[in-house]
């Protein structure tokens, strides 16, 4: 899709999946402003051709924004800082909300835009909160699976021996690879999208067990041992399947890493970013 004029872009967390954004970001020639916590992570995206905005506390003064400027906001919810930021952003182009699956809380098999979100445990309840925030702006929220990619994911905790399947591993889990996460967030945003809901994820919900199978023959590992499933993180004791159908349809085209498969040994490839 062609740029709109002068299309600026601010991202609210440059995290694992913000960075990835701003790096597609600059390879389209868009600007980029990316706030960290951390001077030292401030001076790496320096290096990287980005503006860095380093803020302890992002309702500490105003962001440099106006009405070419879309918004990216990745961080995770605090019951204080999004709905402190509401007003200033209510001035930009458009705003995308990276939320999370978490606000199905124990809702099982087929997930979409239609399933009723269910504020079960305080993480959905706060995710919850955070997208009525954002949608009272007009934003477009994006409810991502488990995100993977080079740096983070199964196959790191595997190599470390960290991993234990929790249960027996029949559970279907979704999840999506950041640059497919990142690529769709960034196409929304050169849109200018407002005042929409997707759910995103790869086209194959999976056994937990299966891909963890899968992954120890690809990296020649022993299966890890079980441990139970009550003590797994709440995101992998679920039985769903996200469907991002609304989201591929609308941006006419499928994810680069359509199944696990072809997500893991791309990250397998390139190994952990620098």
């Amino acid at each position: 899709m062609p740029l709109p004029e002068a299309v600026r872009l601010l991202i609210l967390g440059t995290g694992f999946t913000g960075s990835i954004v701003a790096r597609d970001a600059l390879a389209r020639g868009i600007p980029v402003v990316a706030s960290t916590r951390d001077p030292e992570r401030a001076r790496a995206l320096a290096t990287r051709g980005l503006t860095p905005l380093c803020l302890p506390d992002l309702t500490a003064e105003p962001l440099p924004l106006d009405e070419r400027t879309s918004v990216l906001v990745t961080f995770p919810p605090d019951g204080r800082t999004d709905r402190a930021l509401a007003p200033q952003l209510a001035r930009a182009r458009s705003v995308a909300y990276v939320s999370s699956s978490v606000v199905y809380g124990g809702a099982r098999g087929h997930v979409d835009e239609q399933t009723p979100v269910r504020g079960d445990t305080p993480r959905a309840i706060a995710r919850i909160d955070a997208e009525s925030v954002y949608r009272d702006l007009g934003a477009t929220i994006v409810r991502a699976p488990a995100i993977y990619g080079p740096g983070r994911g199964l196959h790191l905790r595997l190599a470390s021996g960290a991993l234990r399947l929790a249960g027996e591993g029949t559970n279907v889990i979704s999840r999506v690879h950041v640059e497919d996460l990142a690529s769709a967030l960034l196409e929304l945003l050169v849109r200018g999208t407002r005042d929409a809901l997707f759910v995103a994820g790869d086209r194959l919900p999976a056994p937990h067990g299966e891909v963890i199978r899968f992954l120890c023959e690809t990296m020649n590992l022993p299966m890890p041992e079980h441990a139970p499933a009550d003590q797994a993180d709440e995101t992998l004791r679920n039985e769903r399947a996200l469907d991002p159908s609304l989201l591929w349809s609308t941006l006419g085209r499928e994810p680069r890493f359509p199944t696990y498969r072809e997500g893991f040994l791309h990250c397998l490839a390139v190994g952990r970013p620098r």
